[in-house]
């Protein structure tokens, strides 16, 4: 999987002034915790860093650099503004490369399907997966093949099976289907008839 640094400097001063003139700098207050942290660490990372991080449909891990701290970790929430979609903060949480992490992986979709060929629609249900895994065996993508999908069919989560990894999302869940267009299901009623 791809790693992305992310570098910070660490802030002491938590008040919501602060936090305000850290964001009018171009800068995103950010925390990070988990194992091998003993307190949660407050800093700030310019916002053109998060550019290939969260305007992205790929998963990163990062490596963050806190004035010289390396510390690995993957970007576990972010908030943003609700007009102007500008990232307000970030949650990183640190991970062990011998402890397995869950993480949302995206699905692509591969193969060409019968279905398609007879002008069906392809319908994506689910664009991401939650997965669990040990983070050097986690995938960029989980591929979903489609080309055994006919009208009206559809491809679930039961189909798949992870390699080193363990797929936490529902059996049961839909990624993608088939859809019949209403042309076509005129035409099959009136062949019925």
């Amino acid at each position: 999987m791809k790693s992305i640094e992310i570098i910070g400097f660490k802030r002491a001063n938590l008040d919501s002034r602060e936090l305000s003139q850290i964001r009018e700098e171009g800068n995103v207050p950010c925390v990070v915790y988990g194992p091998g942290i003993k307190e949660q660490i407050h800093f700030y990372s310019p916002i053109i860093l998060f550019r290939d991080l969260i305007y992205t449909p790929e998963v990163h891990m990062v490596e963050l650099n806190i004035e010289g701290t390396k510390i690995k970790a993957v970007l576990k929430e972010s908030q943003y503004h609700p007009v102007s979609e500008m990232i307000l903060h970030a949650d990183f949480l640190a991970y062990s490369e011998d402890k397995p992490i869950k993480m949302e992986i995206p699905v692509t979709i591969t193969g060409s399907s019968p279905g398609i060929m007879k002008g069906g629609k392809l319908e994506i249900k689910t664009r991401t997966l939650t997965v669990k895994g040990l983070a050097k065996d986690l995938p960029d993508s989980i591929p979903v093949n489609i080309s055994k999908l006919d009208l009206g069919k559809s491809a679930k989560v039961a189909d798949l099976k992870g390699e080193n990894f363990e797929i936490l999302t529902s059996p049961n869940v839909t990624i993608v289907t088939i859809g019949i267009p209403r042309a076509l299901r005129g035409k099959k009623a009136g062949e019925e008839a």
